[in-house]
């Protein structure tokens, strides 16, 4: 009997480097508006919530909050919190993404690619954090229906914020999604974490005044830190007295001293770019 010499195929593995990393990460954000883009429904479904509590919630408790708000439109009040809103919950479930891919099998496709974790959640983070930002722009240009005026500084601001917001949601989101292995456990621990966080951030109050509890917590919540100066930014626009002002527009203070806007942007971003770190040890880790 002759023996069977098989043809061996030698497959060459590209040495890592910072392009192809980088090329990694841009596939990986490109999939995840990719994937996005495919599913209408859930574009629409995500714009829902944040409409009714800017429209609905706000018309219908204008004519009892019209004596305390010294003349400005509730629903202008509550627009920056609305944006903040669309932002956090579409970022904390374009997350779940990546608990998705792994039991759907396409994370260990990826995972035995010539390029880092850390590329990966990158990807992840970039992706994520650039749809959310996206929904909140589709709410930020009904900003006319809401006596908000459309000047190009203040569109810029907030969507700098939304930005940066939507990415540090989206890391918090991965840094969750690495840890836990099952959808349904993913979709539970993120119910359990977004409406506090939203009505804690003071989205749909003053942040002055508040019992000691409920202040302690706002002070703790991160959305807080993106809610304060997105508002800061929206009344800077208005013309409105000085009692309405500094009821509606207190900002955040720590033992008295008042945070600046700048800080406070600074210190969302700090907090996205720890949380992606940690996710990324996590990530290297746990797989």
């Amino acid at each position: 009997m002759s023996a069977v010499v098989a043809d061996v195929v030698a497959a060459r593995v590209p040495e890592r480097s910072w392009r192809s990393e980088a090329r990694a990460v841009r596939i990986i954000w490109h999939r995840e508006l990719v994937r996005f883009l495919g599913d209408r429904t859930q574009m629409v479904m995500a714009l829902v919530q944040p409409l009714l509590f800017l429209f609905m919630l706000g018309s219908g408790l204008e004519s009892l909050s019209a004596a305390s708000t010294g003349g400005v439109d509730l629903r202008t009040f509550l627009l920056p919190g609305v944006l903040c809103m669309a932002v956090l919950f579409t970022a904390l479930f374009r997350a779940a993404s990546l608990v998705w891919d792994r039991e759907l099998g396409f994370l260990w496709e990826m995972l035995v690619a010539p390029v880092s974790r850390s590329s990966i959640v990158v990807g992840k983070c970039l992706g994520g954090a650039t749809i959310a930002a996206s929904q909140g722009v589709v709410v930020l240009a009904l900003a006319g229906l809401v006596d908000v005026p459309y000047d190009p500084l203040l569109l810029l601001g907030l969507f700098g914020l939304m930005l940066l917001l939507a990415f540090t949601v989206t890391a918090f989101g991965v840094l969750v999604a690495v840890s836990i292995k099952q959808a349904q456990t993913f979709t539970s621990m993120m119910q359990l974490v977004l409406m506090p966080m939203f009505f804690a951030s003071g989205a749909l109050y003053p942040v002055s005044e508040l019992p000691t509890w409920l202040g302690v917590v706002n002070r703790l919540d991160p959305l807080t830190y993106a809610v304060d100066p997105a508002r800061h930014l929206v009344f800077g626009h208005l013309e409105i007295s000085d009692a309405a002002r500094r009821t509606l527009d207190p900002g955040v203070t720590w033992w008295g001293w008042q945070l600046p806007p700048a800080f406070e942007a600074a210190l969302v971003l700090v907090l996205g770019l720890a949380m992606m770190a940690l996710a990324i040890r996590r990530f290297s880790r746990a797989e």
